[in-house]
């Protein structure tokens, strides 16, 4: 299989999604499959999180389209509680953070700053909505935020028109977390040039080090910044549909809440009214949800940590992730050895690790990293666990790493970057 690098958001599967039914294909043939393409968090539903939407399953009605008023509350509480001043009223839920995305970028209709690399699907939905993007790279380290001088040149230039900046936070591809520091330039940036600001924050309850304090834009630039969210990688219920957009106090927050309700009321009508029930709960953060947060994060920079200390004993160069369960290796140190079995970029390393040694991964293209570049994005959570058996020991153990089937997967993985590399 051909890695999709430039698929047509109009008629192709988004990679990531695409790569996943490969790994299903590939298995389901009996193929051997190290499954790093993906990013599904893979822990276990909480228990307490499955009895809610029971509890509500009874409930068919339709609701109203920015959600029931209990959730927009408990949402409220939780984007507070992480440093943006939100209100129920300032707060629409959606079936997933994803088209709650879109309908902001459709909403604010400017053309978009995006960090490069970036999630696959930032400049796709930019496509379909027919808004021009600008990619603008992080500084070393700082990935999912764009390089804030690198912003302000771009808005200071001559006739350019406005634009909205989008940042993620933890960051994915890379897994990277920006410092507050930068995340105060960006804000004064889009401060002096009125820029939106559109803060992804899915990852943010999976950082690896729980004494480490995020710094949003919505904490320092809030009547400017759109913060969106959900329970399908903090909570592993990205099958369930459910997100949160935190919108700004004033007129721009106005606006475009009325905007992306009409696109609502259109598309989607309201997320499924049982889930809804169970993200109240899970919003409100009681004592089981916070824990599983503390367990997920743990259990992701495990196994992050050990993917990290394989590809550093190779020689391969990667940001230092700090969160989520994402690595962004670079290979260009074995460029000269690649390019003597025909690999030359990140679609045919891509392809080679897949085709030759079982390793479904994705390129650094499809992230919109230059296409020369010898850069793949890892997602390493479906390492710890195939079973609801495996995965639920993975979390409850105290080291991942001691589990035979976490063993078996670090050891093939070990074993096709060894024969890629020096085979």
């Amino acid at each position: 299989m051909d890695i999709a690098t430039d698929a047509d958001p109009d008629t192709d599967l988004s990679p990531t999604l695409a790569i996943n039914e490969e790994i299903d294909r590939r298995r389901r043939l009996g193929l051997p499959v190290v499954p790093l393409g993906f990013g599904e968090a893979n822990v276990p539903v909480l228990p307490e999180l499955r009895q809610r939407l029971a509890e509500a399953a009874d409930q068919g009605g339709y609701g109203p389209v920015a959600g029931v008023p209990e959730l927009r509350e408990a949402a409220a509480g939780y984007l507070v509680r992480r440093g943006a001043p939100a209100t129920a009223d300032r707060v629409i839920a959606g079936p997933g953070s994803k088209p709650l995305l879109f309908a902001v970028l459709r909403a604010l209709d400017l053309p978009v700053v995006l960090p490069a690399p970036s999630w696959v699907s930032y400049a796709a939905q930019a496509r379909i909505a027919g808004i021009e993007t600008h990619w603008v790279p992080p500084r070393p380290g700082q990935g999912g935020v764009p390089d804030p001088d690198r912003v302000a040149e771009l808005a200071s230039a001559p006739n350019r028109p406005r634009f909205a900046v989008l940042l993620t936070l933890v960051d994915n591809p890379t897994g990277a977390v920006a410092d507050p520091g930068t995340i105060a330039e960006l804000a004064q940036v889009a401060r002096r040039h009125d820029l939106p600001l559109i803060s992804d924050e899915i990852y943010r309850d999976l950082v690896h080090d729980p004494d480490r304090r995020l710094v949003g834009p919505a904490e320092l630039a809030p009547e400017r910044t759109f913060v969106t969210t959900g329970l399908s990688k903090n909570l592993a219920v990205g099958g369930w549909r459910i997100g949160i957009l935190g919108l700004p106090d004033g007129p721009l927050g106005v606006r475009v809440a009325g905007r992306v309700l009409g696109l609502a009321s259109e598309l989607w009508s309201v997320p499924p009214m049982p889930v809804q029930r169970a993200a109240t709960w899970a919003f409100t953060e009681p004592p089981e949800v916070t824990a599983r947060f503390a367990d997920s994060a743990r259990l992701h920079g495990r196994i992050v940590g050990a993917v990290a200390e394989r590809l550093t004993a190779l020689g391969v160069g990667f940001v230092p992730p700090g969160g989520g369960f994402y690595l962004y290796p670079d290979f260009e140190a074995h460029r000269e050895s690649l390019q003597h079995k025909g690999i030359s970029d990140s679609t045919s390393l891509a392809t080679a690790l897949l085709e030759e040694h079982g390793v479904a991964t994705l390129p650094g293209v499809a992230f919109g990293d230059r296409p020369e570049r010898l850069t793949l994005r890892l997602a390493t959570s479906m390492l710890f666990g195939r079973t609801p058996t495996e995965r639920q020991q993975a979390i409850e153990t105290a080291d991942p790493l001691e589990l035979g089937w976490v063993q078996d997967n670090l050891a093939r993985l070990d074993a096709a970057l060894s024969g890629l590399l020096r085979g």
